[in-house]
């Protein structure tokens, strides 16, 4: 059976770049599904503010982050790629997180330097361990990789161009060093401008990775084409479901103040207007009815015998 893991590591050894939406729960994770993507990603962020309500200041714990991982995966037919924060300890803390992240199913995790708590990437305040601790903590990560699914995915990230003392010469030695250990994939978190972001694709010795975040961050938005030439080879953009959930329910609800019966019809017309059929298609009835129909003995059907309700979601 493949794993999501060596989906992941098939797309990866393609000369094309690699675009990923993030998402933040099960549902949003379906709409991106549906759209049609190779993967997709789970960010950190959203899934903070979404599962607990508090932003991404290290509030989230490990067994809630795989949860959320694990249902996306479940929900969707491509590989994830799941936000696994600072590995949640030291190296032996890394181990056990890697080993449930692979539990998950997920086709792999990006794991950063920084220090506990850990903060979002484009926060200031920033801080990371030193670079021998970091080494081990991806080194371990590599080792359970190769014991437990060797298609599995370790992206390693440094936040050290962030940190108040830190620079891009730091951020990419570090990087480098985590290749070295075992690494995938390479992340160096914050250029500031195009000619960091060259540099970073010169000097970086493996596959890399662009974190999108927009205006939002301190990463300057970029032509896809121009990141792919400098050789960059997957681009995250970590909080477009979150922002855009917050952004559109925001504006429906305000709607929704004035005149809800208004804002409903309007609701109504938008979902419509979208090609993913109606809530109950969407969200899987019909292959709830499958289920049954091969599994349940024919009297369970009964009762669906003069019930009203929408056809997809019963007989």
């Amino acid at each position: 059976m493949t794993t999501y893991g060596a989906t992941l590591r098939n797309r990866l050894s393609r000369d094309e770049l690699l675009v990923c939406p993030g998402v933040h729960d099960p549902l949003t994770a379906a709409v991106a599904d549906h759209v049609g993507f190779d993967v997709i990603y789970m960010t950190g962020y959203g899934t903070s503010l979404s599962k607990i309500g508090y932003p991404d200041g290290g509030f989230i714990t490990m067994p809630e982050m795989i949860e959320n991982a694990k249902n996306i995966q479940e929900r969707i037919d491509v590989p994830l790629i799941a936000d696994a924060d600072n590995g949640y300890g030291n190296a032996t803390n890394v181990i056990r997180t890697v080993r449930e992240y692979i539990k998950a199913g997920v086709g792999g995790i990006h794991i950063e330097d920084q220090t506990f708590p850990k903060r979002c990437g484009h926060t200031k305040g920033r801080q990371v361990i030193p670079t021998e601790e970091a080494v081990g903590k991806i080194a371990a990560a590599a080792d359970v990789r190769d014991e437990r699914d060797e298609g599995f995915v370790i992206i390693a990230r440094s936040d050290a161009r962030g940190t108040g003392d830190g620079s891009l010469d730091e951020g990419i030695e570090r990087v480098n060093a985590f290749l070295d250990a075992g690494a995938d994939v390479a992340f160096v978190e914050g250029p500031t401008d195009e000619a960091e972001l060259q540099r970073v694709g010169r000097e970086v010795d493996g596959p890399l990775v662009y974190n999108f975040v927009g205006d939002l961050g301190t990463s300057p938005y970029i032509d896809l084409d121009d990141l792919e030439s400098w050789g960059f080879d997957v681009v995250l953009f970590p909080i477009v479901s979150t922002l855009s959930t917050i952004a559109n329910v925001h504006a429906d609800l305000a709607v929704f103040a004035d005149d809800p019966v208004e804002s409903m019809r309007r609701v109504d017309e938008a979902f419509s207007s979208q090609p993913v059929g109606s809530l109950h298609e969407f969200s899987g009835f019909p292959e709830v009815l499958e289920w049954e129909n091969a599994y349940l003995p024919e009297s369970a059907r009964e009762k669906y015998e003069g019930s009203i309700g929408d056809e997809l979601a019963g007989e």
